[in-house]
């Protein structure tokens, strides 16, 4: 008899991408199962692609537009991998029963109020992911994270960026979600100019500016900033030769395809949980270890609370080998 399985996970980019070795592996080793997965809409294009999903439900703004849908569903178990009100709303709504994935929010408090380190574990999320379905039987395979991209989002690199000389190139991250994510201007300029090799830069439309900035600095930089979808984007990563960002989804993207990442990171830190898994060889981390303030959140801000931005600031980035 088939399982009917929903598993949830409404955002991020990252996170959602994270949850990829959950959905193979249900599938792959539970038999008759049929998977269902939620998210946002504006998320969804991440899994579209996705072979290991039977069906994709996705929502506007609010679950509550599809929960009517997903009643008829009838499922046997949800998995909760987003573990909040929302979350647990939904699962209230349908009945069923769920396994939820602990989130350590209160050791994630304590990391950045009171910079209590030592209570976070030391286990990436993904294998925190399969605690929620060990009592399926799912194990992890350890095959990495997934990302599936349609032949639609596949271009022609070299007609879209007549002035990529090599396909030796670099990809450059420079969006993120908050500003103390990001990598500070200055640093760009100096990873760009380390190396003759080109640089694509990624990022959103809002990133442009930078990105401009960049490339009246730095003669081998691409600017793609706003010009291509999530999976175009992805597109580029797959192409790439390595890919050096801050911590951002693109990053876990880039290990979904096993690429050597060089990730810098401003207020948050591994420790969370979610530094690349399984990257490519020689990829690297790179941090500024014992400041007083980091973390100063698990998510962002718009600027540095300190104002001196010293997590970024301080990095150096002449330590990186392209």
């Amino acid at each position: 008899m088939t399982q009917k399985i929903l598993v949830i996970r409404f955002s991020s980019i990252g996170d959602i991408v994270l949850t990829t070795p959950i959905i193979r592996c249900i599938k792959q080793q539970k038999s008759d199962v049929e998977l269902h997965y939620v998210t946002k809409k504006v998320f969804g294009s991440i899994l579209q692609s996705n072979q290991y999903i039977d069906k994709l439900h996705v929502f506007e703004k609010d679950v509550v537009e599809i929960t009517k849908d997903l009643n008829k569903e009838n499922y046997d178990l949800i998995i909760d991998l987003h573990h909040n009100l929302r979350s647990l709303r939904l699962i209230t709504s349908l009945g069923k029963p769920s396994h939820c994935f602990n989130k350590l929010n209160f050791r994630k408090f304590m990391a950045v109020n009171f910079k209590r380190l030592g209570m976070l574990p030391n286990v990436h999320i993904v294998e925190r992911y399969f605690e929620t379905v060990k009592t399926l039987g799912v194990v992890n395979d350890h095959k990495g994270l997934d990302h599936f991209i349609s032949k639609e989002d596949e271009f022609d690199i070299t007609k879209k960026f007549t002035q990529l000389s090599s396909p030796n190139f670099i990809a450059l991250v420079v969006g993120g979600s908050y500003y103390t994510k990001k990598i500070p201007l200055t640093k760009l300029i100096e990873i760009c100019n380390s190396t003759t090799k080109q640089f694509i830069v990624l990022g959103s439309k809002d990133d442009d500016v930078v990105a401009k900035q960049l490339q009246a600095q730095c003669s081998n930089v691409i600017n793609a900033c706003g010009e291509l979808s999530l999976n175009q984007s992805a597109y580029v990563i797959k192409l790439s030769e390595s890919v050096v960002t801050s911590d951002t989804g693109l990053m876990h993207i880039a290990s979904a395809f096993n690429k050597k990442i060089i990730s810098l990171w401003g207020n948050t830190i591994p420790e969370f949980g979610m530094y690349p898994y399984l990257p490519g060889e020689d990829s690297k981390i790179m941090e500024v270890k014992g400041l007083a303030c980091r973390p100063c959140s698990k998510l962002g801000y718009k600027a540095c609370p300190k104002s001196h931005f010293k997590c970024m600031n301080d990095i150096d980035v002449s330590q990186i080998s392209l």
